[in-house]
């Protein structure tokens, strides 16, 4: 398994892992997916001030994390928000640790003190969502700080959101 900075070359792999979350699962509650363009023009933009990671292994891509403002005010400027996607099949091996390992290692670097993710939430796991991110995401170090109900409506049914948080600074 190889870690490494993505580039706007590795954007159509990358959106071919994100076009499955988009059109099959409310894990993203976006209901297009992107044009190639866009996707690209997303990984540059994200690239200009935050860690884009991606995980190899075999010489194929098998998922991306990366950082992003959180709310994008001056004063949330210490704060990110993350997010990971990994290809269907590469779920269980390590990678999502991985790649959030080393994200988080550049971010207090940077000196982020505060991770957050936007994570939906099932009402009722389903065949869209489950909470498998959430899990993961408590694995990971980060505890649940707040709910949104009912505020994702995606394949005829609601859905709430929940932010999690991870402390990986000191406030000095």
């Amino acid at each position: 398994m190889t870690i490494r900075s993505a580039t706007v070359d590795d954007a159509e792999r990358l959106l071919e892992i994100y076009a499955y979350y988009v059109e099959h699962t409310a894990i993203s509650f976006e209901y297009d997916v992107p044009s190639l363009e866009e996707f690209r023009s997303r990984v540059a933009n994200t690239l200009k001030a935050y860690p884009y990671l991606v995980v190899e292994e075999g010489g194929a891509i098998r998922g991306y994390a990366y950082a992003h403002p959180f709310v994008g005010r001056k004063a949330y400027e210490r704060s990110a928000e993350l997010t990971i996607y990994l290809a269907r099949e590469a779920k269980g091996r390590g990678y999502g640790r991985s790649l959030y390992g080393e994200l988080e290692r550049l971010l207090k670097e940077k000196g982020i003190t505060n991770l957050y993710a936007c994570i939906g939430d099932p009402i009722e796991p389903d065949e869209y969502l489950t909470h498998d991110s959430e899990a993961f995401h408590q694995r990971m170090g980060f505890v649940r700080v707040g709910t949104f109900h009912k505020c994702g409506y995606k394949f005829n049914r609601w859905y709430n959101m929940i932010w999690m948080e991870k402390i990986i600074g000191s406030y000095d």
